[in-house]
């Protein structure tokens, strides 16, 4: 269990940051900003859970910030010497089982839903609008991971639950406006 008595260090005054690994690193740092990228996509995701309180999908939404902890902790832990990326007794890693049920959240909800006969503008309803900030903030998310991966190994199960997460957004939105009637659709501007 985390147990925190201050919340401020001082230690990052000079532009760095601690890993799990107790290695500090520039603040600016690839990995610092798949980090932080993380974190931004749990607080929207907060934000969209509020607008849907008491609702299943909210659940669902609980769930996914649980996770986005795991990978969290995951990004912030660098691969030693000769280590892979499972998971031990003092190493929290992200798991298969983890984006597999994430594919089937997305499988559960895209049965609820309309057919998709467009694409669809971000908005409806305002725990659709909130869901589809922080789909955006996922897809910003993933990018960021996979610019880390460009510098260091990243685990492959976080970089396929990052993948996954936007999707699961995107269909929980569709969720969110009436299972995709009240979708608000893209009407091109030769149409208009």
């Amino acid at each position: 269990m985390v147990r925190l008595n201050k919340i401020y260090t001082r230690t990052g005054d000079d532009g760095t940051t601690g890993l799990v690994d107790g290695s500090r690193l520039p603040k600016h740092h690839a990995r610092m900003e798949a980090i932080g990228a993380i974190d931004e996509a749990n607080s929207a995701i907060g934000l969209a859970a509020i607008a849907l309180s008491g609702d299943r999908v909210a659940e669902v939404l609980h769930r996914v910030q649980n996770d986005l902890f795991d990978l969290g902790a995951d990004l912030a832990t660098p691969l030693s010497d000769g280590e892979d990326f499972a998971p031990s007794e003092m190493v929290l890693r992200m798991v298969e089982s983890q984006t597999a049920w994430l594919e089937s959240a997305i499988d559960d909800a895209t049965g609820k839903l309309e057919p998709l006969t467009s694409f669809i503008l971000p908005g409806g309803s305002e725990a659709a609008a909130r869901l589809h900030v922080a789909r955006a903030s996922a897809r910003r998310a993933e990018r960021s991971v996979v610019a880390m991966a460009a510098q260091v190994p990243v685990n492959p199960a976080a970089s396929a639950y990052i993948n996954r997460l936007s999707d699961l957004l995107f269909v929980l939105a569709r969720l969110a406006n009436d299972g995709g009637r009240a979708d608000v659709l893209w009407v091109p501007a030769a149409n208009r």
